[in-house]
């Protein structure tokens, strides 16, 4: 009989692999993410973080074993978007696409924002603190603002689970930690799962009390503190902390 009480299932891996050209990358992941979650997704460069986030993602179909995702709005903030400068974009106009496109339905660019979907949307760029640059050019912002704004746009979906990639990539120290800041409310205040793919370690350290260790071809789950221990981390990253993103 199961537990009223616990918290939903939003996604679930068994025994699940991914790879490309049929040859894994990563194999044998076993994982449950539930509803208040906040989990960092960290390994050496090259040792398949990318590639687990896009088949946990949806992005990338598992070669062996089952990905599950409960039917939820999921949000997702790539690590950076490059728009066609001759079709300057608003910030708003981003924020509202978050309405219109997402991991599951068409898009609806044709149809008008309703007058409840604008207020959303000046809701979202409150929650990230740029509704005063609602009507900036989304190209002018800085790396930071417009790593909020894309936070933003995923936000539009009221999404019960948040999966970054990276969203602190090219970021200045100050901004990253704001970004994440305000990924941290958003999990303890609303409850949001977030996996984050990171390669600031320290950020990671500051964020998350578990993490998934990708390397060696899988992933191991654990305390923050126990798999990002100065021995760990001399062990599996050769000491060099500050720049473990990136690779497949």
């Amino acid at each position: 009989m199961s537990d009223a009480s616990a918290p939903q299932l939003l996604l679930e891996a068994q025994a699940a692999s991914f790879g490309y050209g049929g040859e894994a990358v990563i194999s044998g992941v076993d994982l449950r993410v539930h509803a208040g979650d906040l989990l960092g997704i960290v390994g050496p460069n090259g040792a398949g973080k990318t590639t687990l986030f896009r088949g946990l993602l949806g992005l990338l179909q598992p070669q062996a074993g089952h990905v599950r995702r409960a039917e939820v709005g999921v949000g997702y903030v790539p690590q950076r978007e490059e728009l066609d400068a001759v079709y300057p974009l608003s910030v708003r106009e981003i924020v509202l696409m978050g309405a219109q496109r997402g991991l599951r339905g068409g898009r609806r660019f044709w149809r008008a924002p309703s007058r409840e979907v604008r207020a959303r949307a000046e809701q979202c760029m409150e929650i990230v603190g740029l509704r005063s640059a609602a009507d900036a050019i989304f190209a002018s912002l800085s790396g930071g603002q417009r790593q909020r704004i894309l936070l933003a746009r995923a936000l539009m979906g009221e999404p019960r689970l948040l999966m970054l990639d990276e969203p602190t990539s090219g970021v200045d120290r100050g901004a990253s930690r704001d970004i994440l800041r305000r990924i941290a409310d958003l999990n303890r205040e609303r409850g949001v799962a977030v996996l984050l793919v990171a390669h600031q370690i320290d950020h990671v350290r500051e964020l998350t009390e578990e993490v998934l260790l990708v390397r060696g071809g899988g992933v191991e789950r654990g305390r923050t503190e126990e798999l990002l221990s100065p021995e760990s981390l001399e062990s599996v990253f050769g000491g060099r902390v500050g720049t473990t993103g990136g690779g497949a």
